[in-house]
């Protein structure tokens, strides 16, 4: 079934009597070449017959054909939307718009060959291959859709565990810097209390020596005067 996805209407093998006869001998080469897979010297006389009449859509059509067997994708989207405006009738127009959708999505446009799809079908409602070309179109959109939205979590998730990385990095530094603070703080404390310490004890010292040096002093006051009366009573 999935072949259906790589098979394109095929090149118009009988031309319409409407074609001069040097197109229709150019398009008759070129689905010669076509039929034994030449599609690069196929797309050349398609190209012949173009150059002979520009409005000849069956050329255009098989040129769309040869470019698409040639894995030309977009090159061929291009004429197979050319020739769906080209023509008239419905059918062809129908065609036009099923292999312009297989050009587009061997491209890789899902959304582009869905609508391109879907515009097949309002002109054939009953093809077949072109309603499971469109279900399978579908379904390969929806598996993308949901593969770009895994890929976005993924993303954002990334993103927040960088952000909370960063977060609890910058949380550590600040709790660094705030127990580095109180350190200091402590020891600022400490050196404070030691300061206070060694100055009661310069305090005491210096009043211990003031307290040495009035004892002397009255000692020697009392020496004095005992040296004194002793003069006088003598």
């Amino acid at each position: 079934m999935i072949r259906n996805i790589f098979s394109i209407t095929a090149a118009t093998l009988i031309s319409v009597s409407a074609f001069a006869q040097a197109d229709r001998k150019m398009i008759r080469e070129g689905n010669r070449l076509y039929g034994k897979e030449n599609f690069p010297e196929s797309e050349i006389s398609y190209r012949k017959a173009l150059d002979k009449n520009r409005e000849s859509a069956d050329a255009v059509f098989n040129t769309g054909d040869a470019l698409y067997k040639q894995k030309k994708y977009e090159d061929a989207a291009k004429q197979f939307s050319e020739t769906h405006d080209m023509n008239e009738d419905s059918k062809k127009k129908s065609a036009s718009l099923y292999n312009l959708g297989n050009s587009l999505l061997m491209a890789n446009k899902v959304q582009e060959s869905i609508d391109a799809y879907k515009g097949s079908l309002k002109l054939d409602p009953k093809n077949l291959e072109t309603k499971y070309n469109l279900a399978y179109a579908q379904d390969l959109l929806k598996q993308q859709q949901e593969q770009q939205q895994k890929q976005d979590q993924d993303k954002q998730d990334k993103e927040d565990k960088k952000d909370q990385d960063k977060n609890d990095q910058d949380k550590n530094q600040q709790d660094n810097k705030e127990q580095d603070q109180k350190q200091d703080k402590q020891q600022q404390q400490q050196n404070e209390q030691a300061i206070s310490k060694e100055d009661a004890e310069r305090l005491l010292n210096a009043l211990a020596n003031d307290e040495k040096n009035v004892q002397e002093k009255v000692k020697l006051a009392k020496a004095q005067k005992a040296r004194v009366r002793t003069i006088k009573n003598w």
